[in-house]
């Protein structure tokens, strides 16, 4: 069997190009759109608890800033690549534009493991790739926010950093900060609420009743905890819980609420009670009838799509489908909500913050989680009519819609 192509940025680069062929762009536009407008790599001293200093890569991706500043988030994890940020930098970029937000897309990230500094490195961490990229950061020119292994903690030290370096007391150049800092009511479930009315709507277009509808997820971090609660209010029993090398699975429905309270003080998902162990080749064979990847890239390989019996994926993750599993599931006439579309919550609140910035004004939660429910559905309504117009995947619908829109500005602006 012929070995896949797993590299991310190679995954966006076919997607944009089947998008401009679809639509009979002028070529320059791929061209335009096929790598990252600049990718910026740092190298990060951090002197260590123990006095010594370590040097830690970073990098930070600007995709594409023609409908607005550059916006994506950070995130740490010990095997990112240059390529791996350009791509979801791209991502990032398609994604805005899908739902109609008037920013660019960027992302970055450091290649370390969170978990093996103590709370003094990690501000210090932190703190540095702000002082390594500050001159290309801005509310009206990079925005970035938490993403894999940050959050709220590490996007107010970045902050608080930007302010000391650049004597502007601009909080708008940050996302996903604490409340007390600027921070939006909601942020912290936006993302993962996205996905559940992504997936309550498409479900009501293949006249599957979300209510004990059967869902498995892979994934238990923020995205994923999220996106099961939302779920399990709509009614939807969520059958399975993935983790890394192995899931947990009741037949019944997890109790989501007490496995958020479990795993806010044990780690492990593992020891939560009254649940089985099985492997992951029983946790992507299960007989659910959808499935929301929700950790990182590449997770559903073509192998992985051979055993995947769901009616429905809903791609909470950045790019979670690899591009031979994506053509085997479409044979299989199984629905797949797009990345783009399906986990641009969180990116909408961003967005909302921003605003929120500007104005010094601040929305409820309810405010908020309200302006995001009539956007993802806005959006989602005009991808699906493209899809049944076009008799197309609801991936390449988005791709055209997103696609068209930054073609358009480019054009308006002279870029070709």
């Amino acid at each position: 069997m012929k070995k896949e192509n797993l590299n991310p940025l190679h995954s966006l680069q076919q997607q944009i190009k089947l998008g401009c062929e679809r639509l009979k762009l002028d070529s320059s536009v791929y061209e335009l759109l096929k790598e990252p407008k600049r990718i910026i790599e740092i190298n990060i001293p951090v002197k260590m608890d123990n006095g010594n200093i370590q040097v830690f890569k970073g990098y930070r991706s600007l995709y594409n800033d023609a409908a607005g500043p550059g916006k994506g988030g950070v995130r740490y994890h010990p095997d990112i690549s240059k390529n791996e940020i350009a791509a979801l930098s791209g991502w990032m970029a398609m994604k805005c534009s899908v739902v109609n937000l008037p920013m660019g897309g960027a992302k970055g990230g450091i290649k370390v493991d969170p978990q093996l500094l103590s709370v003094g490195e990690l501000e210090r961490l932190s703190r540095g790739y702000i002082q390594g990229l500050y001159k290309y950061l801005g509310e009206k020119l990079d925005i970035p926010g938490p993403d894999a292994n940050t959050n709220g903690q590490i996007m107010a030290w970045m902050t608080d950093e930007y302010i000391k370096l650049t004597g502007n007391y601009n909080i708008g150049v940050i996302s996903g900060k604490p409340i007390e800092l600027g921070g939006s009511n909601g942020r912290h479930t936006a993302t993962g609420y996205g996905v559940s009315l992504i997936a309550s709507e498409v479900s009501k277009k293949i006249g599957l009743d979300i209510k004990n509808a059967k869902v498995a997820i892979q994934g238990f971090g923020n995205v994923g905890s999220h996106a099961a609660k939302h779920l399990q209010d709509l009614g939807a029993r969520v059958v399975a819980i993935a983790k890394r090398d192995y899931a947990i699975y009741d037949n019944r429905g997890i109790d989501i609420d007490d496995l958020m309270m479990h795993t806010s003080e044990n780690k492990d998902i593992l020891s939560f009670p009254n649940t089985e162990k099985i492997s992951l080749d029983k946790f992507w064979s299960l007989d659910v009838d959808m499935i929301v990847p929700a950790a990182l890239e590449n997770a559903i390989t073509a192998t992985i799509a051979e055993k995947i019996n769901a009616k429905i994926i809903c791609e909470g993750a950045n790019g979670p489908i690899t591009p031979a599993a994506d053509s085997i599931l479409n044979q299989k006439n199984i629905i797949i909500t797009p990345d783009i579309l399906t986990n641009a919550g969180g990116v909408i609140v961003s967005h909302y913050e921003w605003v929120q910035n500007q104005l010094g004004l601040y929305w409820s939660q309810n405010e908020v989680l309200d302006k995001e429910k009539k956007q993802m559905i806005k959006s989602f309504d005009i991808i699906w009519k493209i899809k049944e117009d076009f008799n197309i995947t609801l991936r390449e619908a988005a791709y055209i819609h997103s696609i068209k829109r930054i073609a358009e500005i480019m054009k308006i602006r002279g870029w070709y």
